[in-house]
């Protein structure tokens, strides 16, 4: 039994405490439990080495959770995939997750377009009761278009222009800030859900941003649409922008005086409106933490002098990119070949266009910039998704599969990939019939 405890124990307890003396500790712990318990050596044994690795891991998250956060750009954990930014991806996305389920898509109900569930419970409604963070504030979004009076001949629903879009969520709990080795606060988006949202989605020239938003002497610009969902706001709806500034206020004012991360995430429309976020509070409180958005599937933001513009205030952004994911190559184009994409995105090829008429082409308010770092994955690299139309390609599950099951780039997927698709199945076919 001594042999096969340091032949399993001592590897980790030499990375936790760098000493032997340790080993002897788990050894004399071992025979204390085995000597008062049922379960057999080996039982024990597995258990000690579970909770051993366990130690690790929270080790490692506290120690490097900056670089988790993109403080050095993600550098070497990309590719191959570090587990641990894995886990914490993931972790991000059940958030995102959340704002789903926690949207009332039910057209018919007076409810539609709001929170299902109240801010105590919603975590828990949605299977996040013991990720130790509490939801603070519902978040909504205003649609500016205004449309034709022929529209109020239609169902009610189509003419709803505020909507539930998300939340903002403090981790709370003492032991995970621990784990974690700061206090997070994640600021969660959906994906597009409304008629209006839609509409906004097809606003895809470039404008530029508000006079608050940008800086002297240079002017950013951004998708029409995103930022009229962000910016927009009536006497009785407050805006986006307004929601979130308030809350992040409050929040910078309360723990000033311990650790702190701002982590925005969102999918899809979510995944613009978080880049957008975060210039936005990076632009606007100078003490501001760390500022990190975790995107999946995002259509494009803007252009090239938003991007800088959001790298100088110190943003991190992590970009996750299904290549087959058509949603993610869209709106306009992009022409400049110093973007920080990874290789495989779409250009226009246009490096030996002349100057003046490459300046004529970014005056059509049709560049765009690719924005921050991106982790490329491939929905043809699973053999397991029975479905690879545009719908599933972006879906948000898809794209948790594949983060889960992501090696690196020279090998595409883990062999557990089949498991982890019949368990979501499994709790698609549960959630169904209760």
């Amino acid at each position: 039994m001594v042999l096969a405890i340091g032949m399993m124990i001592r590897p980790c307890t030499m990375l936790l405490q760098g000493s032997i003396q340790n080993l002897h500790a788990i050894e004399q712990h071992c025979a204390r439990a085995t000597s008062h318990s049922s379960l057999s050596p080996s039982t024990i044994l597995l258990s000690t080495s579970i909770q051993c690795f366990e130690g690790i891991r929270a080790a490692k998250l506290r120690d490097k959770w900056m670089e988790f956060q993109g403080i050095k750009n993600w550098e070497g954990l990309l590719d191959p995939l570090d587990d641990d930014l894995r886990h914490e991806i993931l972790r991000y996305g059940q958030f995102v997750d959340a704002a789903y389920r926690s949207f009332d898509f039910d057209t018919s109900s007076p409810t539609y377009a709001t929170c299902r569930y109240p801010k105590v419970s919603m975590l828990t409604q949605c299977g996040l009761g013991t990720s130790g963070y509490k939801v603070t504030k519902n978040l909504h979004a205003m649609c500016s278009i205004q449309v034709p009076r022929w529209i109020e001949r239609i169902p009610n629903w189509t003419s709803t222009k505020s909507n539930w879009i998300g939340y903002v969520a403090i981790c709370d709990n003492e032991e995970e800030i621990i784990r974690l080795g700061r206090r997070d606060v994640v600021i969660s988006y959906r994906g597009t859900a409304t008629c209006h949202e839609w509409l906004e989605n097809f606003r895809v020239t470039l404008t530029f941003l508000p006079n608050d938003m940008a800086p002297e002497n240079c002017v950013p610009m951004v998708q029409s649409g995103f930022l009229s969902l962000y910016t927009s706001s009536t006497e009785s709806h407050p805006s986006l922008q307004q929601m979130v500034k308030e809350e992040i206020e409050q929040i910078l004012q309360k723990y000033c005086d311990e650790p702190l991360s701002i982590t925005i995430t969102g999918h899809s429309l979510g995944a613009a409106l978080a880049t957008i976020t975060a210039y936005d509070i990076t632009n606007t409180f100078s003490h501001a933490p760390l500022v990190t958005v975790v995107s999946f599937g995002g259509p494009r933001v803007g252009d090239k002098t938003f991007r800088n513009q959001l790298e100088k205030n110190g943003a991190k952004v992590l970009r996750i990119v299904n290549s087959d994911d058509l949603i993610t190559k869209v709106p306009g184009f992009v022409i400049d070949d110093n973007d920080v994409a990874k290789k495989g995105a779409v250009h226009v090829a246009t490096r030996r266009l002349p100057t003046w008429l490459q300046k004529r082409v970014e005056d059509t308010q049709w560049v765009y910039a690719e924005i921050g770092k991106e982790l490329r994955l491939s929905s043809r690299d699973c053999p397991h998704l029975s479905k690879r139309d545009v719908a599933t390609c972006h879906d948000l599950k898809t794209y948790l599969h594949l983060v889960n099951n992501f090696v690196s780039s020279t090998c595409g997927f883990r062999a557990t990939a089949k498991g982890v698709l019949k368990r979501t199945n499994q709790d698609k076919e549960t959630a169904l019939i209760t």
